[in-house]
């Protein structure tokens, strides 16, 4: 298998304060490595690490993936747009042409039972639905790493399960590699490979018989 994603030996530090440290981890193609911990332990630090949005105080991250899938705790859909020129619009920031954009998002949509509300509006949608329109817009661009930050957070009981269900059939049948970051154990997909939870007194492995990932997270 090929690694997508590659800590070594990342520290980060924040107004003097250490948020990781020494920490060594790899991702490798179609493997989906959940990260759990308490709010402030490092996890969205450690995220956005991966999409290469910050730098490591020391070490190094290696990312292979040249296609990311980015999904928020919010939807994060731009007002203005409808749900078809939201899901769109990470292609077009490709250059891929605005007609195949379009039915590259169209059919994303139709994928997710979506299809109905292709030209709705944000504050048309409830909050499950403009969830999975911003899962058509991780999922539209193929990508090869999908980065998950907390995303059923404030969604009911019953809409997390079914968010999540649709995140694990979309993830089988892309083939992605996930990194997904959540302080719920719940919230992680039945087909999670690794689970490293980080605490105060540094990583532990949340399920029995699982293959632990490499590395220290200190306190914070």
């Amino acid at each position: 298998m090929n690694q997508v994603l590659v800590f070594s030996g990342v520290g980060k530090r924040y107004r003097g304060r250490e948020v990781l440290s020494g920490l060594d981890l790899t991702l490798e193609s179609g493997e989906i490595l959940a990260i759990l911990g308490p709010s402030g332990i490092g996890k969205s630090t450690l995220l956005r690490l991966a999409a290469r949005l910050d730098s490591p105080s020391q070490g190094s991250v290696s990312l292979a993936a040249r296609r990311l899938g980015f999904v928020f705790q919010e939807p994060r859909l731009l007002p203005w747009r409808t749900a078809l020129e939201n899901v769109a619009l990470p292609l077009l920031a490709q250059g891929i042409p605005p007609r195949l954009a379009r039915e590259k998002a169209a059919a994303m949509l139709a994928r997710l039972e979506l299809a109905a509300f292709a030209e709705a509006y944000p504050d048309m949608l409830s909050g499950g639905m403009r969830q999975r329109v911003s899962l058509a817009r991780a999922f539209v661009v193929e990508p090869e790493l999908l980065l998950l930050d907390e995303p059923f957070t404030g969604l009911d009981p019953e809409l997390r399960r079914a968010i999540r269900r649709t995140l694990e059939t979309m993830l089988a049948a892309s083939g992605a590699a996930a990194l997904h970051v959540t302080h719920d154990i719940e919230d992680i997909p039945a087909a999670t490979n690794r689970i490293l939870r980080l605490t105060a007194e540094g990583p532990h492995f949340a399920r029995p018989g699982m293959k632990p990932a490499a590395g220290a997270v200190s306190q914070g």
